[in-house]
């Protein structure tokens, strides 16, 4: 079951739920519940969250809002999606795709992808004597917990170069200083997780390095927005403006991160660390943020600038990985026609705003 006690946004866990009553929606807003397992203390919401200030007002705009809710990881987010316990969740491609492939009437699809760039990472003390990942076969592997994505990003990126795991041992280090000390401690070998995870283990005072991706790993996409099929059907007009509202907000705290830490911090007063000065715990966050702020963002050379949209090539080349990874010849069968993956059906609509009006309005902006 999902925790009830409210939580933040994040870069590889979220789930939403409308909260409204149908009959209450003429008169207030639709309430989305974000769910994410790492609490509001990680800066990186700000994409969705600057929007929300009453300054800027996107989501109020639009006639809907949104509160944050637990969840443990991204197969729990995905799996209340499809019981109907949630309507929408963070979809990894790791995790999302062998579902579909096991169940193809599996009742979520990818609707918006709010990390168009690949945000995993993996990585090791900085004497250690590892270079690459194929260093790490048979060596022992980090990750958040068993239900994040850490074992699919170095299970994936070892297909690509044509090997097996090595018997990799998979071991559940958490985060931050508990994780920079499993590593420092020869715990584990390496670290596999996301950016801003891996921020806050350098930030708790434990220095990485990082070993390079593999090329066709690096160039995936590595976050989606999974919604309910049927909520999906039943209040496209609600999901248009609250998507429409983040890329706002988005763009927003792209162009000027600074300001949003600090409306984000009176949104939510329990996220400001109480431990280091404000100048001390903006200076961590703004270092947190420069490993995640470009993922948000299209890649300069996708030739599609349009925020959350994603190609057949894409998902075709997940499901090729996902193969390759989970060693079924099959799975592309199992998974059938790649479209019925995602849909860019609302994207259009989500991207009928000015963007360089928003880029201007975050240059001029002073809290």
């Amino acid at each position: 079951m999902i925790g009830r006690r409210e939580f933040g946004l994040s870069a590889l866990a979220l789930t939403i739920t409308a909260a409204a009553p149908r009959t209450a929606r003429a008169k207030a807003p639709i309430v989305f519940r974000i769910g994410n397992a790492a609490g509001v203390n990680d800066p990186q919401q700000i994409f969705a969250t600057a929007g929300r200030d009453a300054r800027l007002g996107y989501y109020q705009a639009e006639g809907v809002d949104f509160e944050f809710v637990g969840v443990a990881n991204p197969s729990q987010g995905m799996q209340s999606v499809a019981t109907g316990e949630t309507t929408v969740a963070t979809l990894a491609a790791g995790i999302y795709l062998p579902v579909v492939a096991k169940d193809p009437s599996f009742p979520v699809i990818s609707t918006y992808c709010w990390l168009p760039r690949n945000a995993a990472v993996v990585a090791v003390k900085p004497d250690a004597p590892h270079q690459s990942i194929s260093d790490l076969r048979g060596k022992r592997i980090g990750v958040r917990n068993q239900g994040d994505i850490g074992r699919y990003v170095v299970k994936t990126m070892w297909s690509e170069l044509g090997f097996d795991d090595g018997g990799a041992d998979y071991i559940a280090i958490g985060e931050g200083g508990g994780a920079g000390t499993a590593l420092y401690r020869d715990g584990v070998d390496a670290i596999a997780t996301y950016d801003t995870s891996a921020a806050r283990i350098e930030i708790a005072g434990f220095k990485l390095r990082y070993l390079p991706l593999t090329p066709k790993f690096a160039a995936t996409p590595s976050g989606f927005m999974g919604f309910n099929k049927t909520f999906l059907g039943e209040n496209r007009r609600e999901i248009v403006g609250f998507l429409r509202a983040m890329a706002k907000s988005t763009i927003f705290a792209r162009t000027n991160p600074e300001p949003c830490i600090s409306m984000h911090w009176e949104q939510y007063p329990e996220s400001k660390p109480k431990s280091k000065s404000e100048a001390e715990a903006k200076a961590d966050m703004m270092f947190l943020l420069s490993k995640r702020m470009d993922h948000w963002m299209p890649s300069p050379d996708n030739p599609d600038q349009r925020m959350g949209a994603t190609n057949v090539e894409q998902w075709n080349a997940l499901i090729a990985m996902t193969a390759q990874t989970v060693n079924d010849p099959l799975f592309a069968a199992r998974i059938g026609d790649p479209h019925k993956l995602f849909t860019n059906d609302l994207i259009d609509e989500i991207n009928a705003f000015d963007k360089a009006a928003i880029v201007q309005q975050a240059k001029d902006f002073k809290l």
